[in-house]
C-alpha cells in the first residue's frame, strides 16, 4: 500500500494511505485533533472526576486502541510529567510504523522540542515489555490485532484511534466495543474522533451510555462513552 508524509493544516505531519484515501490523523490537523479528542475530551475529563474518587493519585490507566504514529502517547507523556499526573499507558498496534516515517513525524518541533528525544524514544523502546520513560509516564507497546484484546476491568480511559469506519468498519462493531466496555473499569470513559451513528449504536448495545461532543476542527462531533456501572 502506497504510503506519504504530509502536512496537516495545523503544520503537523500524518501519514496518508492513497489506496485508501485515509490518513492517520485529521488532514485539518493532528496535533490539534489529538488534543481535543484524546486530551481534552478523555484525560482532562476523566482525571478531573478521579479528583473526587478515594485514590485521586493512583496512576491513571491508559489503552489505545492504534499506537500509529505515536502522537497520542507523546501528549499524554508531556500532560504526565507537567501535570503531574502518573499514567500507565498502553498502545495497540499491529503494524508499527517503518522508522524512516516515524523520523518525519514533526510533533515534538510542532509542540516543544525539549522532548524530541523522548519521542524517538517512545518507538525505540522494546515492544512486550513495560518501559519507564519518566516516573510519572510508564509504556507498555503490544503488537497484536484489536480484535485479541480480552483484558477485563483494567483501563480507566480508552483512546479509540482506529482507521475510520468507512476503511475498516470491522474495528467499529459491537464485538469490538464490548471488549473495549470489559477492558474498562467501572466509570470508565472512551473517546474516539468518529460520530458515525452506526457506531454511537454499536457503542449502546456493548452496554456505554454515550454522548455526542463538538469535533475537533474540520469536524461536526465526536464521541464520549461511559461504562456507568
Amino acid at each position: 500500500m502506497k504510503r506519504e508524509i504530509v502536512q496537516t493544516k495545523d503544520g503537523s505531519t500524518t501519514i496518508y494511505l492513497a489506496d485508501w484515501n485515509e490518513s492517520y490523523h485529521s488532514k485539518h490537523g493532528a496535533i490539534q485533533e489529538a488534543y481535543h479528542v484524546f486530551i481534552k475530551n478523555g484525560l482532562t475529563y476523566i482525571t478531573n472526576a478521579r479528583k473526587s474518587s478515594t485514590n485521586p493519585d493512583e496512576p491513571l490507566t491508559i489503552l489505545e486502541i492504534g499506537f500509529g504514529t505515536g502522537l497520542n502517547a507523546f501528549i499524554s507523556y508531556i500532560e504526565a510529567i507537567q501535570s503531574p499526573q502518573k499514567i500507565n499507558y498502553v498502545g495497540i498496534e499491529a503494524f508499527p510504523i517503518p522508522l524512516q516515517e516515524v523520523v518525519q513525524m514533526n510533533y515534538a518541533e510542532q509542540i516543544n522540542p525539549t522532548y524530541l528525544s523522548v519521542f524517538k524514544q517512545l518507538h525505540d523502546c522494546a515492544w512486550e515489555q513495560k518501559v519507564l520513560i519518566d516516573p510519572n509516564f510508564l509504556l507498555t507497546k503490544r503488537k497484536m490485532f484489536f480484535q485479541d484484546i480480552k483484558e477485563e476491568g483494567i483501563y480507566d480511559l480508552i483512546y479509540f484511534d482506529a482507521f475510520g469506519f468507512r476503511v475498516q468498519p470491522e474495528l467499529w462493531s459491537e464485538a469490538i466495543f464490548k471488549a473495549m466496555y470489559m477492558a474498562l473499569k467501572p466509570q470508565g470513559v472512551l473517546v474516539t474522533y468518529a460520530c458515525r451513528t452506526s457506531i454511537k449504536n454499536a457503542m449502546l448495545k456493548a452496554g456505554f451510555s454515550v454522548e455526542k461532543l463538538p469535533g475537533a476542527p474540520g469536524k461536526r462531533e465526536m464521541l464520549r462513552a461511559i461504562k456507568n456501572v
